[in-house]
């Protein structure tokens, strides 16, 4: 039985126009209805343009009345993570600062998807700076879970997973260096992928002034199809710029299109974050469903010591974070970190010393992180790609109340630092792989959870290929009293 029109896939929605059964103004007005109706309460859209979408689609309809299909996207209505540069619209970050900050163009992935034939009508909601797993922030407010209010959708690309997850947009793009797109993926029971580092232009998601593209950081898509996320990696991936004079990308095709036929290690815990016992069920239940359905499947995991690995990301995340922080907040983080001891694995420890990286200490560190690398090419020799959780537990309860640094979430029944998690973002960040996440199933409590899969370097097409078979047992599903 198929999904009530607010909850096929983009794929499916470009081809219900293309084949007249529905007009894209008529689908933008369905979307919009939607928005007036549940956005209030969840407040994942915090930005529209309404008068320029109508324009577009009728359009849309124009165009395609006289057989011009723009792209695979043509009429379907879409929203893009508030980070990302839109003309005429605001960039703010959630940075009260920025608010009146109007870009003139639209960024790259804003662009292309625009050339894909998409109708965008707004932009989500972010946290503070895109720093949090949590969204909210003084211009916009706060955005809630739609499969559970008072519960986190996750961060920082959660305005872009709950719009998703409610119906309210058929496709969204969102950026990832601590698991911002695979984070509200999982929370929010919708499909992300983080690209290989590099394969997607940033230009345009940047902060006012800067022009550099930052490390371990990415923008991909976010969908509530596994099919979607390969459309919108195919839209975005490419060189752009002066860097598309001299070359082209052309990823490799799936090491295997079956599930019998790949490869796959299992990893369910770490020293470095605990993970609750009601989502390790989730993941134990997909993984023996997988093996019923013919999969080969071994628990292994990389050759890496956990802490060693997590320091390494810790230190080159704070370092790119933090590198245009002024030189006075620089030289007070240096007087606390001659004071840390050698043994402090706390966050803020971790975040000290990463902050105040000097430039040799930062190559030592990326000769670690090159070392990581070559340990994850060969496990990549013997599996196509490793299934493992992408946060701690299933969406908490929002906290708004302590900052970042002193939270603390219910994992396995006791109290655990909100910030351990990080393990789960940087065990792909670090190393730069391709990471998707895709719907692992309920728990007890009926809060969706995701299964976290990493392929190969520059080998996306695999781990997009393995959350299409987890999505033929494991298919979005819409969250209780939102379906209609």
């Amino acid at each position: 039985m198929s999904e009530p029109i607010p909850f096929r896939s983009a794929s499916e929605l470009a081809g219900m126009i293309r084949e007249r059964a529905i007009g894209a103004q008529d689908l933008l007005e369905l979307h919009l209805e939607r928005v007036d109706r549940l956005n209030p309460e969840l407040n994942a859209i915090v930005v529209q343009d309404r008068e320029a979408a109508r324009r577009r689609a009728r359009e849309a309809d124009e165009a395609l009345a006289q057989g011009r299909v723009w792209g695979p996207l043509h009429g379907v209505p879409i929203t893009v993570k508030e980070s990302f540069d839109v003309a005429g619209l605001p960039s703010t970050w959630g940075e009260p600062a920025f608010r009146d900050n109007r870009p003139e163009r639209d960024s790259v992935a804003v662009q292309r998807l625009r050339e894909a034939g998409a109708v965008l009508f707004g932009k989500t909601n972010v946290p503070l700076m895109l720093a949090d797993w949590q969204t909210y922030n003084a211009i916009y407010g706060t955005t809630h879970n739609p499969w559970a209010r008072g519960r986190t959708p996750g961060g920082s690309s959660g305005g872009s997973a709950a719009a998703l997850a409610s119906g309210m947009t058929a496709f969204e793009i969102g950026s990832d260096i601590g698991a911002s797109i695979r984070n509200p993926a999982h929370f929010c029971g919708v499909f992300g992928h983080k690209p290989s580092w590099g394969i997607v232009p940033y230009t345009g998601h940047l902060l006012p002034g800067l022009r550099d593209e930052p490390d371990l950081t990415v923008a991909g898509p976010l969908a509530r199809s596994a099919a979607d996320l390969t459309l919108g990696l195919d839209i975005l991936a490419g060189a752009a710029g002066k860097a598309a004079t001299a070359w082209r990308l052309e990823l490799p095709p799936p090491r295997a299109a079956r599930l019998e036929n790949l490869r796959i290690a299992v990893m369910l815990e770490s020293a470095v974050s605990e993970v609750d016992r009601a989502y390790r069920a989730v993941l134990e239940k997909l993984v023996g469903d997988l093996e019923a359905q013919g999969a080969r499947i071994e628990r292994a995991r990389p050759g890496f010591d956990d802490w060693d690995h997590h320091q390494t990301y810790m230190n080159l995340l704070r370092a790119v974070t933090t590198a245009r922080q002024p030189w006075a907040t620089f030289e007070r983080a240096l007087e606390v970190r001659r004071n840390l001891a050698d043994a402090d694995r706390s966050y803020s420890a971790m975040v000290t010393r990463g902050t105040t990286l000097y430039h040799r200490e930062w190559v030592a560190e990326h000769e670690k992180r090159l070392a990581f690398q070559a340990q994850w090419a060969a496990f990549f020799e013997r599996y196509d790609v490793l299934l493992c959780p992408a946060a701690a537990s299933a969406a908490f309860p929002q906290d708004e109340a302590r900052p970042r640094e002193e939270r603390r979430i219910p994992v396995n029944g006791r109290e655990v630092d909100y910030n351990d998690q990080l393990y789960w973002a940087g065990i792909a960040t670090a190393s730069l792989l391709p990471s998707t996440v895709a719907p692992a199933g309920l728990t007890a409590d009926g809060l969706p959870t995701g299964v976290q899969i990493i392929g190969p370097h520059l080998e996306d097409r695999t781990p997009l290929a393995m959350a299409r078979l987890i999505e033929a047992i494991r298919p979005f599903t819409p969250p209780p009293g939102l379906a209609a």
